[in-house]
């Protein structure tokens, strides 16, 4: 459905997670993996390089791997969300470490809030939002409606 101001797009019930972990945090997000492990087995996964390839070898789940974070990952994660491909991200993010990637993940959770993409950035978060009954449902949200916002734009240049 299309109006003047907001698009309203939809989730499907198998849900595509994208698995996201800062080094110190892959054994923390590999551990919760093996915990949800019933429910992520139902939906479509991928991650960025490292993380992916240790969560399919230890956790048993497929996640399909893009490149390492600081080598572009974040940013094909983010463009999957642009084109519609990724409905959820899980992020153990480590905030007590400096990344040499920081820009990065910066846009990534900028791309994932203008288009209303469900994060999680922590333990806490990502329990609550994997064990939420959406996440087995289709999800109606409203995202901006780019194409008015574009022509309204290009109108006052």
């Amino acid at each position: 459905m299309i109006n003047d101001e907001y698009i309203t797009l939809a989730l499907n019930k198998c849900k595509s997670i994208a698995l996201i972990a800062h080094d110190n945090m892959k054994n923390d997000l590999i551990e919760w993996c093996k915990e949800h492990y019933d429910i992520l087995k139902k939906h479509m996964l991928c991650g960025t390089g490292t993380t992916a390839r240790m969560i399919t070898e230890k956790a048993g789940l497929p996640v399909k791997g893009y490149n390492s974070g600081p080598l572009g990952g974040d940013q094909q994660i983010g463009a999957k969300i642009v084109e519609g491909k990724i409905d959820l991200v899980i992020f153990f993010s480590d905030p007590l470490t400096a990344q040499p990637h920081d820009p990065d993940v910066k846009a990534l959770l900028r791309i994932a809030q203008v288009y209303d993409i469900p994060i999680a950035n922590n333990k806490a978060t990502a329990d609550f939002m994997i064990t939420s009954p959406y996440v087995n449902e289709i999800y109606e949200h409203q995202v901006i409606n780019f194409n008015k916002n574009i022509k309204d734009r290009a109108s006052t240049l």
